[in-house]
């Protein structure tokens, strides 16, 4: 028979077994692992602590600096896009002022000639009645121009005409009517304007030097 090798288990006494199991737990010793780790000290977590506030108020700082421009683009865009819709049309309002013009003179003509044809100037006349309705629609009105004191913003002097009825500047006669959409002027007004009598026909006033005026 084959005989069975009996292999020998070294026995090692408490001792050596607690000896060498120190040994080997040494590196991993969680109590030493801790001791060896630095410890920050007081100053550098006040610091650390001092910048991340400062960097948070910066932080707000700048979250309120993007709110304010983000509510003044709203409201700018919102003031954009009311001029635009109030004045969409000024374009095409300012070229049928003519039209109006043109068929005020017609009536105007025919009453000064004493033309009979009445059913035409009250179908001119209804005629303007609807595009004054139209422009009322959007805003569009004559500027006020007779017996006023000439305005530079919205009247155009094109001649002086001595007067002692009137004081200096009043406007006198229109030779075309002025409009205005809203508050802007869509066509200033020509206008004859008043002088006493004896002065030199130049300028209307210090504030119209810029506008020379026709003599009669």
């Amino acid at each position: 028979m084959t005989e069975t090798k009996s292999k020998k288990i070294p026995i090692y006494s408490e001792t050596e077994k607690t000896d060498s199991d120190r040994k080997k737990n040494k590196k991993h010793d969680p109590e030493k692992v801790k001791k060896t780790k630095p410890k920050a000290s007081l100053k550098e977590l006040e610091s650390k602590l001092e910048s991340a506030k400062n960097e948070a108020k910066e932080n707000y700082d700048r979250f309120l600096r993007v709110s304010a421009e983000f509510e003044n683009y709203k409201k700018r865009s919102t003031r954009q896009i009311d001029e635009f819709r109030k004045f969409a049309n000024e374009s095409l309002l300012k070229d049928m002022l003519c039209v109006v013009d043109n068929l005020e003179r017609a009536v105007d003509s025919s009453q000064n000639d004493g033309v009979k044809n009445h059913t035409i100037v009250k179908g001119v006349t209804l005629t303007i009645d609807e595009i004054f309705k139209i422009f009322k629609k959007f805003n569009v009105k004559p500027i006020l121009s007779l017996n006023e004191s000439f305005d530079p913003n919205f009247h155009q002097a094109v001649m002086q005409e001595e007067t002692e009825d009137y004081p200096d500047n009043v406007v006198l006669k229109e030779l075309q009517k002025g409009y205005q959409m809203h508050d802007r002027l869509l066509r200033p007004a020509m206008v004859i304007v008043s002088k006493s009598k004896g002065e030199k026909n130049d300028l209307i006033n210090d504030e119209t030097d810029k506008i020379k005026i026709e003599k009669k």
